[in-house]
């Protein structure tokens, strides 16, 4: 079965990537995510905070006010939290690209503008063959409209695609009032690729210890919100797709390909059941796909979305009133 598909420029052997997570940290992994048919390696993020901590030198004033208050110990990062700074992580990046022989994809994660955008060139420069610009924005201003968080984003967007020749993609959260707005405008910053979507995760409080609970990992309940805006999207902008979150078998994956996914990142099925999860799924979906009489996945990428309806609207109109009179008790 013919799985191939073509995500920001490459001709990859199947959409399965292994997304941003902690098992690039180790090179034994990584070589067991290629063993496993991983056609792309994507990088964990590099964040603003960890650059700007380097460039302005506050590790004393991150301690200074490390224990300000007790109710929140927490709301700066120490150096020790992140894994890998800097310098370290363009160390790593070179060696996970001298590891194996997929495009190996850089990861950046902010939100302003600033000197710490220079990294996409050093990104570039240690030897990505593409970046994903991860744009992890929580609005908690009051006086912030979502005009002036869109706008702050598309400056970054812009930066970035001017400081760097290998081709971009933008990891977006689902809160925006306009996805499909702002997807324009992404694609028309050159952008050539889209991530749906980011997961803002959800923070639980143990009363007893007063700490924020670390989270879970994604389930498939969650990707029903990432098969909408592909199906929104596919077709109508030039920028490939691809999801994240939520898919952990072959069916998931299907099931984006069909809303118009060109690429599928997995992460929490992988860190659950180890690389060689990814070679299970590949198989299952060819086998899936042959006996439903597909030729190729190209031939199913698309198939449900809202490109291929006469009347978008309609048919949205008309889906949400039929899964909402479809509850059987």
């Amino acid at each position: 079965m013919n799985l191939r598909t073509t995500y920001l420029g490459f001709d990859l052997p199947h959409p399965l990537i292994p997304g941003a997570s902690p098992l690039v940290d180790d090179l034994d992994t990584v070589r067991r995510l290629e063993d496993a048919g991983a056609p792309m390696i994507v990088m964990h993020s590099l964040f603003e905070e960890q650059i700007l901590a380097e460039q302005l030198s506050l590790g004393r004033a991150m301690e200074h006010g490390d224990e300000s208050y007790a109710e929140a110990l927490t709301y700066l990062p120490r150096p020790a939290d992140f894994r890998l700074g800097p310098h370290e992580y363009l160390d790593h990046l070179r060696r996970v690209k001298a590891a194996v022989g997929v495009p190996v994809v850089g990861s950046l994660n902010g939100t302003t503008e600033g000197g710490w955008l220079e990294y996409a060139r050093h990104i570039q420069a240690a030897g990505a063959d593409a970046l994903e610009l991860n744009i992890y924005d929580v609005a908690t201003d009051l006086d912030e409209p979502g005009g002036a968080i869109e706008a702050r984003a598309l400056r970054v967007v812009r930066s970035v695609r001017e400081a760097v020749s290998i081709p971009l993609a933008v990891k977006l959260s689902p809160f925006y009032t306009s996805v499909p707005h702002f997807v324009r405008a992404l694609d028309d910053l050159g952008a050539d690729g889209v991530v749906l979507f980011n997961r803002f995760y959800q923070p639980d409080i143990d009363v007893e210890q007063l700490e924020v609970i670390r989270v879970n990992l994604s389930s498939p309940a969650e990707l029903p919100l990432r098969l909408r805006w592909l199906a929104v999207l596919w077709g109508r902008v030039r920028a490939s797709l691809a999801v994240t979150g939520g898919v952990h078998s072959a069916v998931d994956a299907i099931k984006a390909v069909m809303a118009g996914a060109s690429g599928v990142q997995m992460v929490s099925a992988l860190l659950h059941h180890g690389p060689e999860h990814l070679a299970r799924v590949r198989a299952d979906m060819a086998e899936w796909l042959e006996a439903h009489d597909y030729d190729s996945l190209l031939q199913a990428q698309g198939s449900m979305s809202l490109e291929r309806c006469d009347d978008p609207h309609a048919y949205e109109r008309a889906n949400y009133m039929r899964i909402l009179q479809s509850w059987r008790g």
